[in-house]
């Protein structure tokens, strides 16, 4: 189908102003949250209902158009980068809740629902949505389940798999499945967490049916101080080592202090070398046992300040503190590139200590924020686009702990996903034979490779021609890290 001929047969169902084609038009949409790679697309489609998404895969799988899915455009992996002869499927205004149940405590909501307005529709039932990125604001749930994301307090309550238990996703040739039930279990491949993660590269979600839990009778928070940024990444491992599993604790270095404190003033310690956040939830009675019982571990493990929120007041700014980092950077750098690689808790001081030096090898800084808990990293590494070959530098910084990640028994993405920005470390994390595997399911749900086409799975050529080794063959780089 020609371009003038495609534009039109959109225009058949979609008013006017869900089709955009005019540069001008389209250009908002060429990249998400990840600017570094920007692509315009050909055509830019906003459908309203379901019906509309169906009619617009079934025209693209019969004129083979590439469909790239988008939805807040909070991603962090260019996930969402259009491509350049194909159709972005924005799902924005698809942000109906479409109910509440109060009983099963469940919600059944839109895609472009963000969110946050999940836990703001369930409030008065003394209910919420436990997962909660940093971009809950603004982020949609379509975009949270294509990636997986976590938050802040994924360390007790899960990722977005552990708290979903229903899909509706559309097929490139426009057939509706439901995916889960609302039952426990269902039988037959798990699919709902097949596609849980898949990166808009096998459907098109159009409705989430996710778990609602009652909102605890009370949280608190302990801010604690270290002058070693070592004693802080021992301390998170004594935590979860006594057994404690709190309901976020997350750590800031010495620059992401900094960085963020000028921007929130939320009290943090200046003369910190790291900061950690660490909460607990449940009843008043569990509350206070387990927030004495961490700070006594953190003590022991070096603190040399520790401050606990004496009201919700105080407490929501500490956490407005960590959640503002990304923001925060950007008042400090011209840009910043944001990591996201997944570590075992033990070995959490060895890396950051290896990161630094590479901040020294590179000459960029790097802001450290990240989910301490679950070993979840976030390096921003920050950089002036405008300078020569700064960017090229700072993905080479980026890589370097990517690959590190991977040496250490980790992986290279935690919850921001693939996209294009790591595709190509994926050659390091997986054998060939696993990645057979992926294209196997990848040509099951779309054989001609029209969803998200490039994206989160390397082809085995890409591999070879970036001589990528798998990691189980890599010397080992960082002789100062243990093998896994």
């Amino acid at each position: 189908m020609h371009y003038p001929e495609l534009v039109n047969s959109l225009k058949v169902f979609l008013p006017p102003d869900a089709v955009l084609y005019k540069a001008e038009d389209t250009r908002p949409y060429e990249c998400d949250g990840l600017s570094a790679y920007r692509q315009i697309p050909m055509i830019v489609v906003l459908p309203q209902t379901e019906k509309e998404v169906i009619k617009i895969l079934q025209i693209c799988h019969e004129s083979k158009i590439p469909v790239v899915a988008r939805g807040a455009g909070t991603g962090l992996s260019g996930g969402a980068l259009p491509h350049a002869e194909g159709i972005l499927l924005s799902l924005v205004k698809l942000k109906d809740i479409l109910e509440i149940d109060p009983v099963t405590r469940t919600a059944r909501v839109q895609p472009g629902v963000q969110n946050l307005n999940i836990s703001k529709a369930a409030e008065s039932y003394g209910l919420y949505y436990a997962p909660d990125p940093s971009s809950q604001i603004a982020c949609s749930i379509g975009g949270n389940v294509a990636e997986n994301s976590g938050g802040i307090h994924c360390l007790k309550y899960g990722l977005t798999v552990h708290n979903i238990l229903k899909l509706r996703v559309i097929t490139i040739e426009g057939k509706c499945l439901e995916i889960g039930s609302s039952g426990l279990d269902t039988p037959g491949y798990d699919l709902l967490a097949l596609i849980t993660g898949s990166e808009g590269m096998l459907g098109i979600i159009t409705e989430v049916t996710v778990k609602l839990i009652p909102k605890p009778e009370k949280a608190q928070v302990v801010m604690v101080a270290f002058d070693d940024i070592r004693k802080a990444g021992n301390a998170v491992a004594n935590v979860i080592g006594a057994g404690i599993i709190p309901a976020g604790m997350e750590m800031m270095d010495k620059i992401a202090i900094h960085a963020v404190e000028g921007y929130v003033h939320a009290g943090y310690n200046l003369e910190a070398t790291a900061i950690l956040l660490c909460e607990s939830d449940g009843t008043a009675e569990e509350v206070t046992e387990e927030i004495q019982r961490i700070s006594e571990i953190m003590e022991e493990s070096g603190a040399i300040e520790i401050k606990i929120s004496s009201n919700e007041t105080e407490r929501l700014m500490f956490w407005a503190g960590r959640k503002a980092a990304f923001p925060a950077a950007g008042r400090i750098s011209p840009d910043y590139y944001c990591m996201d690689g997944t570590i075992p808790r033990k070995n959490l001081a060895h890396v950051l200590n290896i990161i630094e030096k590479l901040s020294t090898e590179y000459n960029l800084r790097c802001m450290n924020v990240f989910h301490a808990g679950d070993g979840n990293l976030h390096p921003l590494i920050l950089y002036d686009a405008n300078l020569p070959d700064q960017l090229k530098k700072a993905e080479e910084f980026g890589a370097k702990i990517l690959e590190m990640c991977i040496q250490v028994g980790g992986t290279i993405t935690g919850e921001h996903g693939v996209g294009i920005e790591k595709i190509n470390q994926m050659c390091s994390q997986f054998k060939t034979s696993e990645l057979e595997v992926f294209h196997a399911v990848k040509a099951a749900f779309d054989p001609d490779g029209l969803l998200n086409p490039g994206k989160a799975v390397p082809t085995l050529r890409r591999c070879a021609e970036h001589g990528a080794m798998h990691v189980h063959k890599i010397n080992n780089k960082f002789p100062e890290l243990p093998r896994f």
